[in-house]
């Protein structure tokens, strides 16, 4: 069985997932990183040259390049979840793991990383997370075996909780 993480960005999904790999002696398999290897361009070089929806496409590519693997802890980008077919394949993997914490430690989290381009290109930093998080948590809820709150936690903290409920 996979263990797969999902959440918004700034939650600790790649760094737990680093953890949970490195203690479980498996391979970590980040879908942005396999997206970026498939069309040969940074994130935020394929939003502003083919737009969010083609990065969609290529992350449904990318869940369906996972089917039949085992053995993976996977931390997937906090969008994954807008695709229905994404979280079919994903729940068909493994465990979905929901990693949350509130949008003041989102911010914080992120700050001005500028690995991800704005969602929506007009609305404050704070304002962005916030309602986008508003749009995403019945996907994240309806996803989600398990919810798991980072806030106030270390994320060798957030790991264990998350190997206590394997």
């Amino acid at each position: 069985m996979n263990i797969v993480l999902i959440g918004y960005r700034g939650t600790g999904k790649s760094t737990v997932g680093k953890i949970l790999a490195s203690r479980l002696d498996r391979m970590l398999l980040s879908t942005d990183v396999e997206v970026v290897k498939l069309a040969g361009q940074t994130i935020p070089e394929i939003v502003e040259h083919q737009g969010w929806e083609h990065f969609r496409d290529l992350e449904s590519q990318v869940c369906q390049q996972l089917v039949g693997r085992q053995g993976l802890v996977i931390d997937t980008g906090g969008g994954i979840i807008l695709r229905p077919q994404n979280v079919t394949v994903l729940k068909q993997l493994g465990a979905l793991f929901w990693l949350t914490a509130s949008v003041e430690t989102i911010a914080r989290r992120i700050g001005g990383g500028t690995q991800r381009p704005s969602l929506t290109g007009v609305k404050s930093f704070i304002d962005e997370i916030h309602d986008v998080l508003r749009e995403r948590l019945p996907k994240y809820q309806t996803a989600a075996d398990h919810v798991i709150e980072t806030e106030g936690k270390s994320l060798r903290q957030v790991a264990d909780e998350i190997l206590a409920r394997l």
